[in-house]
């Protein structure tokens, strides 16, 4: 019996050539394409329904996709070549020009993530943040699924817990999540056999993780958090069913299937872990990183020239730090001033959680004051600022998580806070624009409400395009009322570093050979982030090779667009248009958006 996740060919020319035009079709467009835009979407729902609860699809509330099983893989493998091959029936000339852009993205999605299929250590359609997943090495300490679906649990995040249904649902979804678990342990053995293991630095980091699943008392159990907070309306009936049931599910079945993970974990998988740092000194891992790079950058630069360009990148911004840490009256060298930004208790004024909280939404009425200087597009999505979740704050970034297609249910700005009286304020205005205003929450809201926008293109997709707007929107501060405090420029350049180091540590560990301790050390030298922010983020890169290059790569061709237009265009240039074309076509590949925007300045020059 075919899984779910199937979508033939045949049904999907069936749809398309049935289909009727929409009554706002612009001229030239084809309904038949629309409607293998459409199948596309629901392939793409289907197959990682944990994203579909993300995008408000409740029809997908109780599912999970064991993506690591070999008939996932052979039905993904199967569709995106169908999808290609549809693809191929159609021409510019068939279609509308906003089609054709939308086709051009399709086609790039698919053809990669096909490759992807054909590799043995990536799996693709993960369903955490859609990055790929190795399909032998599927429990890490981050962006893990084991991790994602505890977030779901805590019934804060995307699950919905409103109606009985909803609570039933979970039920089974967990029932559906379980068999990854067996699914990853056998994984993991044949990853031992062939030589495909994670550095013992990220077991270590992942075994203690599941101890609070394991040993949690059961009315503290985060899994128990939905029967904490049931809605009174329910019936004492349907109080007492669920309540049984979840204490059922907790004991008799999660906490003994995390106790089995983690003792394979500590007694099979640890002792097996490698010495070394990254993926390149695994089987096929060189071959396998050039593929992540090409995934994450949708670029065919080689992880020389993005080594090399981070290194140039840092010291650019190095000389900018100078300048930054003249205007604060500090007259040491610059790693003692990156030591005294660790350390300085006046970047640490802080006593209680909630006042973190209150700083950034402080920042949120100073952007939103000057938003429209720069800026036409305003999403109707709304977001909360929230701190992590206590069971991964220690390893977690800051973070956003959209909220629903119909601005229903806001989107969220985590904030990771496991010490206050540590919590160092000094990059807060730029994390503020990168995860929230203009940055994630905007772009994406923007996105997910685009109407003109086929289904497939709504949810978060393509890293470089969305972590580098993100990133983009750090250096609009001053356009925006921000960086009056000279410690605060400097934290934007700062977090502007981070990102450059990661070009030079993440092509370091996967491709050069660098031990975790050079990266540590590089990133020391060249940065004012603490010492255990370092650690988790150079564990980070060795956990998700070549994702975290994505942030400068798609920074860096907006700035150099922008500049573009702007030299060409002189006078009539217009930020808010120029930001309208970037942002009003969903995430695109580099090479799409820059041959639009360059379109565009051609359109404008008349």
């Amino acid at each position: 019996m075919r899984s779910f996740y199937t979508c033939s060919l045949a049904l999907l020319l069936i749809v398309a050539s049935c289909s009727s035009p929409k009554p706002t079709e612009p001229q030239g467009a084809n309904p038949a394409i629309d409607s293998l835009f459409d199948a596309y979407n629901q392939f793409k729902l289907r197959i990682n329904p944990i994203e579909a609860t993300k995008a408000g699809e409740s029809e997908y509330n109780d599912k999970v996709a064991n993506f690591i099983a070999d008939d996932y893989q052979a039905d993904l493998l199967e569709n995106y070549t169908n999808f290609l091959k549809a693809l191929d029936q159609y021409d510019s000339t068939m279609v509308s020009p906003s089609q054709w852009m939308s086709m051009q993205v399709m086609a790039w999605d698919c053809d990669i993530k096909r490759e992807g299929l054909t590799n043995k250590i990536v799996t693709m359609a993960s369903p955490i943040y859609n990055l790929p997943n190795f399909e032998l090495m599927p429990i890490l300490q981050i962006q893990s699924l084991h991790l994602y679906f505890s977030q779901l649990a805590g019934a804060q995040s995307v699950q919905p817990f409103n109606t009985v249904q909803d609570y039933d649902n979970w039920l089974r979804r967990i029932d559906a999540y379980l068999p990854f678990l067996d699914t990853a342990m056998v994984k993991m053995k044949e990853g031992i056999a062939t030589g495909i293991v994670p550095p013992k630095a990220l077991i270590e980091k992942t075994i203690p993780q599941l101890d609070g699943f394991i040993n949690a008392a059961l009315g503290e159990h985060l899994y128990y958090a939905p029967i904490r907070m049931m809605p009174e309306s329910f019936s004492p009936e349907d109080k007492e069913r669920l309540t049984t049931a979840y204490n059922k599910m907790i004991t008799g079945k999660l906490a003994p299937k995390y106790k089995e993970l983690q003792d394979f974990l500590i007694d099979t998988y640890l002792p097996a872990g490698t010495a070394t740092s990254g993926l390149g000194a695994l089987p096929n891992g060189s071959a396998t990183y050039n593929y992540l790079l090409r995934l994450h950058t949708t670029t065919n630069m080689t992880a020389d020239e993005i080594h090399d360009l981070g290194k140039s990148e840092v010291q650019r911004i190095l000389a900018e730090m100078e300048k930054a840490k003249a205007a604060t009256g500090f007259e040491g060298d610059m790693k003692a001033f990156f030591e005294h930004v660790r350390t300085s208790k006046s970047q640490m004024p802080y006593t209680e959680p909630e006042q973190v909280i209150a700083s950034f939404n402080t920042i949120r009425t100073r952007v939103e004051a000057r938003l429209g200087e720069v800026f036409d597009l305003k999403p109707k999505a709304t977001f909360n600022v929230r701190r992590t979740e206590a069971f991964r704050e220690a390893s977690a970034s800051a973070e956003y998580v959209p909220g629903s297609k119909d601005a229903t249910r806001p989107g969220t700005f985590y904030v990771p806070i496991p010490d206050v009286e540590t919590y160092n304020i000094f990059a807060d205005e730029a994390l503020f624009l990168h995860e929230a205003v203009p940055g994630h929450h905007y772009q994406l809201s923007l996105q997910q409400e685009n109407t003109s926008l086929p289904e497939f293109l709504h949810p978060e997709s393509l890293g470089v395009f969305v972590e580098g707007w993100a990133l983009y929107a750090e250096s609009l501060g001053k356009e925006l009322g921000l960086y009056d405090d000279p410690y605060q420029y400097f934290g934007m350049l700062s977090m502007e570093m981070h990102r450059a180091i990661r070009l030079v540590v993440d092509t370091g560990i996967h491709a050069k050979g660098w031990t975790r301790e050079e990266a540590i050390q590089y990133s020391l030298d060249n940065e004012a982030e603490s010492e255990a922010s370092i650690i988790a983020s150079i564990e980070r890169y060795m956990a998700t090779p070549g994702q975290a290059v994505s942030y400068k790569i798609g920074q860096l061709k907006i700035q150099e667009l922008r500049k573009k237009a702007e030299a060409s265009l002189g006078d009539k240039f217009s930020i808010r248009e120029f930001h309208n074309q970037v942002l009003n076509t969903g995430s695109l590949p580099l090479v799409l958006l820059e041959k639009k925007i360059n379109g565009w300045i051609k359109s404008q020059e008349i």
